[in-house]
């Protein structure tokens, strides 16, 4: 059954859009911040899509997720009785409890960390803020996390550049009902 293939399609084209990096722009900013989705869904297929574009791609994720940390910060600083709720909500508050006690014993390098790893970085953001730490330790090591991230995505997929994209199409519809396997099964498991 031919499910991903269209959609991968529809992808590409969206990446190959005029407006893609400012949806990319966006995209990064929110997620830093207060959105659920990373932006290295976007910036992977963008990067395939136009790999001579790679450096730019990843530089502009860096500067506007930094942009959005600091968004991040900011409410940690002024509005965490307004958001505490939402992160019991959305099933951070244990995150942000780890992320606290990150900060407590290695203050840059769980920044740097967050920035860097799948665990979300808005919760690291709006953690930052709430203790207080000192702003260019937290925007060095979120440039140095983040950067390295989305340069590091940027480079994988412009160094696969058209035949990672015509394996990817080639193969997208097997993938992608092995990942939906693969949820399934850790739905079960956990």
């Amino acid at each position: 059954m031919r499910l991903f293939s269209p959609l991968y399609d529809r992808a590409m084209r969206w990446a190959r859009h005029r407006h893609a990096p400012r949806y990319l722009a966006g995209l990064s900013f929110a997620e830093s911040s207060f959105f659920p989705i990373p932006p290295d869904v976007m910036l992977a297929p963008m990067t395939l899509a136009k790999p001579d574009k790679a450096w730019w791609f990843a530089f502009l994720t860096t500067v506007t997720s930094v942009l959005g940390g600091m968004f991040g910060y900011l409410i940690g600083v002024f509005a965490f009785e307004f958001v505490e709720p939402l992160l019991h909500q959305a099933g951070y508050w244990p995150q942000y409890l780890q992320a606290k006690a990150w900060f407590d014993e290695w203050g840059f390098w769980a920044v740097f960390l967050a920035g860097f790893s799948p665990i979300p970085y808005k919760v690291f953001t709006i953690t930052a803020g709430v203790i207080s730490m000192a702003l260019v330790p937290f925007l060095v090591a979120s440039a140095i996390g983040r950067g390295t991230r989305f340069f590091l995505v940027a480079a994988l997929m412009a160094w696969g550049g058209e035949r990672m994209e015509r394996l990817l199409r080639e193969y997208i519809d097997r993938i992608g009902w092995l990942l939906v396997l693969l949820a399934v099964v850790v739905f079960f498991l956990v």
